[in-house]
């Protein structure tokens, strides 16, 4: 069974928070982890919740995005034993690759993958992990990389989400851990 955070463990977390006003643009209050991922006890206290509540999934790989998903993603596969696979924004992988794309507010961006991401696993068993849930575009498009790769997205979990975004709705169809919720 998994292990609930502590109110404890929560307001240690979420102290290392840090609201940035006006960025990237005027109107925006930025939610800033680097002081969370400066703070020794406090990431800890994080990555072994994430520990605990995967450490039953049977997962083959942790998928990250681009870029914070990557230190949350890499430092949970090194925990659980497993793979890291990073989706990242179009044009940075060297390798062939698969793209999906998704909508911003003016346009659209792509995210990709290796096409041999996942090889080695028949029906690997992936989870996507990213810093924060807001308008949802960027985690469905990788949920859909996950799937175009023959893989099953198992959960999609995030550090934070912003609720008022409803970024959720837009991942419907998949299974969705938050561990903060603004």
């Amino acid at each position: 069974m998994t292990k609930k955070l502590t109110s404890d463990e929560y307001s240690k977390i979420i102290s290392k928070l840090r609201d940035v006003q006006d960025f990237p643009k005027d109107g925006i209050v930025f939610k800033d982890i680097t002081p969370l991922l400066g703070s020794h006890e406090e990431l800890n206290i994080l990555m072994s919740h994430l520990v605990n509540r995967y450490s039953s999934y049977n997962l083959d790989f942790i998928a990250g995005i681009d870029a914070r998903g990557f230190i949350f993603g890499s430092i949970l596969a090194d925990r659980l034993g497993i793979g890291f696979v990073p989706i990242r924004k179009k044009g940075k992988l060297p390798y062939e690759s698969i793209s999906a794309k998704y909508e911003l507010e003016y346009g659209f961006d792509e995210v990709e993958v290796h096409t041999d991401a996942f090889i080695g696993r028949k029906d690997a068993r992936v989870l996507i992990i990213d810093d924060l849930i807001a308008t949802g575009g960027t985690a469905k498009a990788a949920c859909e990389l996950v799937e175009k790769s023959g893989a099953t997205c198992v959960e999609c979990c995030f550090i934070i989400e912003l609720e008022f975004l409803n970024g959720r709705e837009k991942l419907d169809k998949y299974n969705i851990y938050s561990v903060m919720k603004f």
